[in-house]
């Protein structure tokens, strides 16, 4: 296990497929020993089968946790060697029912002994062992239930280019990326409105010169993100988060979340109380991204764009 031990727990797929492999043959032997003609990927549908009097191809793939074409090619290989048999439902003709046969009946009274040896032996190796493995596998399984390894891994590259981002404040020479980024998801979802167009042809006048703030994400030195806060007066919210944008090129780096985080410490340090932000919920990531960083969801605020059908706060206080 050198290799395992050099590459670590990056290679945890192999390093389970390998051990799968390994009692998977020993299985094919321990059936051999005891004399029971059954293939080792048979075991969960014969095993269920053998403690119920019948079901059908959904219900066994439910229970043992397989998909249903898993099952299904499994009941075609086990009907095939007479071990089940398929029957009509007398209640549903679009369901067919499995049992066990005569001969799949005796070869599970034939098992009796072989199951009580192999548990016995698997439980011995559990005992001698620091940790066990089979709890160990359900607390493994319960925490991919909650989230799946490839979300983790997501999580894992997000956060780490996302060290690569610089948020910085506003220049003029950033401009047109604020103009550009901004048109480019606009035009795709929906369409420029005329507060679209005073906030990103004059963002020094309508947004700078009111009090309000632009920043900008560098990615390795390159502007691929913005986000401005700009000034409510007579209002009982301090900023209004808006024009958050990112360039295309850039998605999957978690500039957003960084974006969104700055943007949010920018406001505390002028000690706004509350951030308002308007948006549509078909930009489900920047919705999701939105409840991340602890807006909820408000109505009745009066809005100037046509497109916003959903309304959100942060409390800061």
């Amino acid at each position: 296990m050198i290799f395992f031990d050099t590459i670590g727990t990056m290679a945890i797929g192999s390093r389970l497929r390998m051990l799968s492999e390994r009692i998977t043959e020993d299985a094919r032997q321990v059936y051999e020993l005891y004399g029971v003609g059954l293939k080792p990927k048979w075991f969960p549908v014969f095993y269920v089968l053998s403690q119920n009097n019948e079901k059908s191809i959904t219900e066994i793939a439910k229970e043992i946790g397989h998909s249903h074409p898993s099952v299904s090619k499994i009941v075609r290989e086990m009907s095939k060697d007479g071990i089940i048999s398929e029957e009509k439902d007398k209640n549903d003709g679009r369901k067919n029912n499995i049992k066990l046969t005569s001969k799949g009946k005796s070869l599970a009274l034939k098992m009796e002994n072989q199951c009580f040896d192999v548990k016995s032996a698997v439980d011995d190796i559990l005992v001698q062992t620091k940790h066990n493995m089979w709890n160990a596998i359900g607390e493994f399984e319960f925490l991919l239930d909650d989230k799946s390894l490839l979300k983790r891994v997501i999580e894992q590259k997000k956060k780490r280019e996302s060290y690569n981002v610089e948020i910085i404040p506003y220049e003029e020479k950033y401009k047109q990326t604020f103009r550009q980024l901004n048109e480019e998801w606009i035009n795709h979802y929906f369409k420029m409105e005329e507060a679209d167009r005073k906030a990103l042809e004059h963002p020094k006048e309508y947004i700078l010169d009111k009090g309000g703030h632009i920043l900008i994400a560098l990615y390795k030195n390159k502007a691929v993100g913005v986000c401005a806060l700009i000034k409510m007066n007579e209002s009982e919210y301090d900023f209004e988060l808006a024009k958050m944008a990112v360039s295309s090129e850039a998605k999957g780096k978690g500039i957003g979340w960084v974006l969104g985080k700055a943007i949010i410490e920018k406001s505390r340090s002028l000690n706004a109380k509350k951030i308002y932000l308007e948006s549509n919920t078909v930009l489900t990531p920047a919705i999701n991204l939105y409840q991340k960083l602890g807006f909820k969801k408000i109505v009745g605020h009066p809005t100037p764009y046509e497109r916003c059908n959903i309304q959100m706060e942060l409390n800061l206080g």
